[in-house]
């Protein structure tokens, strides 16, 4: 049995089996995504999703789902399931009597005496996605029907039926090919067995997407189907079914198939969950390499890369290089922009976590000194005329109207956590920038460099206490604007404490994890406002105004449980390692739910700490990585 499977009584609750959902991406930014009973409940799902250079880059929905029926005695039994309003209909979910995910997502339907199992799989390095029917018993001859459901739309969209479609085919050998509209690709639909395509052009008006509906969004929309394939198959016979937008020959479908699937690594232990999870993160397009950050909807961003890189790559054998690959591209696409305040002070810290694996400070600074040098220069000559740099060390950062750290949520185009002043977090990884630097320049011979810069670190250390200690409540301010200190307990002074170089004592960092762990803390991560704060939102739920307000006013995250782990670790030692052991236990009983097989963007604060968001986060993944990584070394070390 696979570790992870549900029964039948699991998947014909709805309640139950359309909160979990199932993704797989093809490392070049394509994916598939849909729940466990193959019912799509947001706009992003679909089968065949794919990014289109011709029409920006963006994602869109090519092949949104498939209807299989099966035919014995005249009479049909359509597998499918959509949702049309408040109704569901076909209500194929009712046949399924097993599904599991291991090297890929595996359904098994019972009608009557047929046994049918369905195995999709998304091709690697491929716009292509593969279906494979085989018939594991039947005691009557048998037909199997195949109903292709197009999209043609960008993701983020739904699109309606209209004349300017393209509702016409191409017959191509063992297949057909649509393509709706112009500009987009053609896709191939073929089988690797003969079949009769049926031509029966129709629009479905009306299908409902309901977690877009809860989350207060469009959610209907017409999907076009051109017809459906028609075949007989026998008991023991396989057939697959490809959808590519490149043209296949027949005969090879079933050895691209058998060679993908052999590749591809097994999903039977949590931790290996994750390492799969991880990797389909890691996007290569173009001669470029991302992180996306999260799926299905998250795209790249510079901050969640940052944060997200170094756990989702430097474990691997080749993850050095693939680390590389996207810090390179970072920074011939984001070479000194300071657009925010925090994001390019991250960088430094993924930097110190490559470190770790190379150990050979001069290479590190002849490859990337140049972008550290640049970004430094561009806080302390005010790039960008929001975020500038003081004479007492600390970076004050400043725009009306928008907020310009990683809490930057807005409501009607107002910022919910605008925190306008110094902000604990940027001068903790501001602090920690620029004496990083100066160690490499050190350790280098980069004398101009030490000689320009060796006097800031001390001006922040000094000015860092007298700004943000909070004396009566034993923690750090969150911020210091014009009207003094912001008191508000949030996690962004675990900064001060994680990162390796630190403006505060061990003392200090002793008061402000107590004080954490007494108001943050949860099973699945850091809440990001106490509870006793009155602006606490303990759920995040509603439509995007609601959600938004939620965002970063209570709602936990997942990543942050990474840096806790550490700043305990540097505090307390290997003595930490068992109730770091027991902190992560919490996500494990989740890989089952929201994103199958992955970690959820956030969490309710609230008990009992629903997953929402993206169903799978790339930093939440991450920094759980890094903390089971950094688990086991210091368990090592106590056993030595």
């Amino acid at each position: 049995m696979a570790y992870l499977t549900f029964n039948k009584a699991e998947l014909v609750n709805l309640e139950y089996s359309l909160k979990r959902e199932i993704f797989a991406t093809n490392r070049a930014g394509g994916y598939t995504n849909t729940t466990i009973v193959c019912c799509n409940t947001r706009k992003y799902h679909g089968l065949l999703v794919v990014p289109i250079d011709e029409l920006g880059g963006l994602n869109h929905v090519l092949l949104s789902g498939v209807d299989e029926t099966v035919i014995q005695h005249d009479k049909s039994f359509n597998l499918g399931i959509h949702r049309y309003g408040a109704i569901y209909e076909p209500r194929g979910h009712k046949y399924i009597v097993d599904f599991e995910i291991d090297k890929n997502s595996v359904v098994t339907y019972r009608v009557g005496g047929v046994l049918l199992k369905k195995e999709i799989l998304l091709m690697h390095n491929k716009d292509q996605v593969l279906l494979r029917y085989t018939l594991l018993d039947a005691h009557s001859p048998t037909t199997l029907r195949i109903k292709p459901f197009l999209a043609f739309r960008e993701a983020h969209r739904l699109t309606k039926a209209n004349m300017e479609a393209n509702v016409k085919y191409v017959p191509i050998e063992n297949g057909v090919c649509s393509c709706l509209y112009q500009g987009f690709p053609p896709l191939y639909m073929q089988l690797d067995a003969a079949s009769e395509f049926v031509s029966c052009p129709d629009w479905y008006y009306g299908v409902t997407y309901q977690e877009e509906a809860r989350r207060g969004f469009d959610a209907q929309e017409d999907l076009f189907v051109p017809g459906y394939f028609e075949f007989s198959i026998q008991k023991g016979q396989s057939v697959i079914f490809s959808a590519s937008v490149q043209r296949e020959h027949p005969k090879d479908i079933n050895k691209l198939f058998d060679a993908e699937l052999a590749m591809r690594p097994a999903r039977d232990s949590y931790r290996n969950c994750l390492e799969i999870a991880a990797k389909q993160f890691i996007v290569h397009r173009n001669d470029e390499a991302h992180v996306m950050a999260g799926y299905p909807w998250n795209g790249y961003i510079a901050l969640d890369t940052f944060v997200a890189l170094p756990g989702l790559t430097l474990s691997h054998p080749d993850g050095l290089a693939t680390c590389k690959a996207v810090l390179d591209t970072m920074m011939q696409k984001y070479p000194e922009k300071i657009e925010s305040a925090d994001a390019s002070l991250w960088y430094f810290w993924t930097l110190q976590k490559y470190l770790e694996v190379t150990n050979d400070p001069p290479s590190l600074w002849r490859e990337f000194g140049t972008a550290m040098k640049a970004i430094l220069s561009g806080y302390e000559l005010g790039a960008n005329p929001s975020i500038l740099l003081h004479e007492n060390g600390l970076i004050w950062a400043e725009e009306a109207g928008r907020a310009l750290t990683w809490m930057n949520a807005e409501v009607n185009g107002v910022p919910v956590t605008p925190r306008s002043g110094y902000q604990v977090d940027v001068n903790a990884l501001w602090y920690n920038a620029v004496m990083f630097a100066l160690d490499l320049a050190r350790q280098s011979g980069d004398s101009e460099f030490v000689q320009h810069w060796e006097q800031v670190p001390e001006r922040t250390k000094e000015s860092f206490m007298r700004a943000f200690w909070v004396e009566t409540r034993k923690h750090l301010a969150d911020y210091v604007g014009p009207e003094g200190q912001n008191i508000f307990m949030r996690p962004n002074q675990l900064f001060a404490c994680s990162l390796p170089y630190s403006p505060i004592s061990d003392e200090v960092k002793a008061m402000v994890l107590k004080a954490i762990e007494s108001e943050l803390l949860t099973p699945k991560g850091l809440r990001t406002l106490a509870p006793k704060n009155p602006l606490y939102i303990g759920f995040y739920e509603g439509n995007q105004e609601a959600r938004d307000k939620a965002y970063h006013q209570g709602t936990i995250r997942p990543w942050l449980i990474g840096h806790y782990i550490e700043a305990c670790f540097k505090l307390h030692g290997v003595m930490f390692a068992d109730q770091a052991t027991e902190l992560l236990k919490g996500f494990e009983e989740d890989i089952a739910i929201h994103g199958v097989g992955s970690i959820a963007e956030v969490y309710d604060g609230d008990p009992p700490h629903q997953p929402h968001g993206c169903p799978s986060s790339a930093a939440g993944v991450a920094e759980v990585l890094r903390s089971l990584r950094m688990i086991e070394l210091f368990k090592k070390q106590k056993n030595r």
